[in-house]
């Protein structure tokens, strides 16, 4: 079976930073799109970043402050999460899928249980 577990999550003042990662096991991902969505407490889940080979997307609420990668050897996408704000709480969970479609849930097969991120001001 598929299975994402996210982990780096935490508490972080304003201004720090934090990395998330996000290790897939029960497939070889690397031609799949990995990324983060999150889901702040009474809004929907929202798209953050996404990744695919080369090509990379981001949210505008996050552009220019975090950065996607990923370890194609590891099975793993990472979110470098700079800057942080308090609007940057969240849950976020990783996702991956097979279909190329920017800012959109609609490429997502799988998720993870998701890792809070709680960002103090």
């Amino acid at each position: 079976q598929v299975q994402l577990i996210e982990s780096g999550g935490g508490l972080v003042q304003a201004g720090g930073s934090l990395r998330l990662s996000c290790a897939a096991s029960g497939r070889t991902f690397s031609s799949y799109v990995m990324g983060w969505f999150r889901q702040a407490a009474g809004k929907e889940r929202e798209f953050v970043a996404q990744i695919r080979w080369s090509s990379t997307y981001y949210g505008d609420s996050v552009k220019g402050r975090f950065t996607i990668s990923r370890d194609n050897a590891k099975n793993t996408v990472y979110l470098q999460m700079n800057s942080l704000k308090a609007e940057d709480t969240a849950v976020y969970y990783c996702a991956v899928g097979t279909t190329w479609v920017v800012a959109s849930m609609d490429w997502v097969n799988y998720w993870g249980q998701g890792t809070q991120v709680t960002v103090s001001s």
